[in-house]
């Protein structure tokens, strides 16, 4: 049951991420709106780090912060942010179909080094830190399309921008 729901979300949550990537200007992709932003770049990649970190989540019982980079460069090429995201998609759907409720039922630990941050079942970790954690930060790509006039696509039903059917 737990798995169903996890692959139900997740799947759906994929596929309204690949249609607001979609919509990425790459004429703004050096775009934010404050100075204490991310790019609009910056902020796709992201959401794809994001994507390797629910890889991870599945993949190990722990995630070191200190073992991985603390910015990675931003990708610049909508192509390239769409590449990268597919490949992803491809890892993590394999993994989903592979686990079981046994594995999800496991804890997983988000740690800096000695320090634990927080421990918690995997299937909670997956939704919290991996799958909320990506829907934050698409509606944030969101906002960003939003304010150079960029359709937005919807997540839930029609945006602003769609007709109902």
């Amino acid at each position: 049951m737990i798995k169903q729901l996890i692959i139900g979300d997740t799947l759906h949550e994929l596929a309204a991420t690949r249609r607001i990537l979609e919509r990425l200007p790459e004429e703004h992709l050096s775009w934010k709106p404050h100075e204490k932003s991310m790019t609009l770049s910056g902020l796709a990649t992201h959401l794809i780090n994001l994507l390797n970190w629910q890889i991870a989540i599945l993949q190990h019982s722990e995630f070191d912060l200190l073992t991985v980079p603390l910015r990675r460069e931003p990708i610049n090429k909508q192509a390239s942010i769409l590449n990268e995201f597919d490949e992803n998609v491809d890892k993590l759907e394999k993994l989903l179909a592979e686990c079981n409720e046994k594995l999800l039922a496991e804890e997983w630990t988000l740690r800096q080094g000695e320090h634990i941050i927080r421990s918690q079942p995997r299937a909670m970790a997956f939704r919290t830190f991996g799958l909320s954690h990506m829907i934050h930060h698409r509606a944030q790509i969101g906002v960003y399309l939003r304010l150079l006039n960029i359709p937005v696509p919807g997540s839930y039903g029609p945006s602003a921008d769609e007709e109902a059917p």
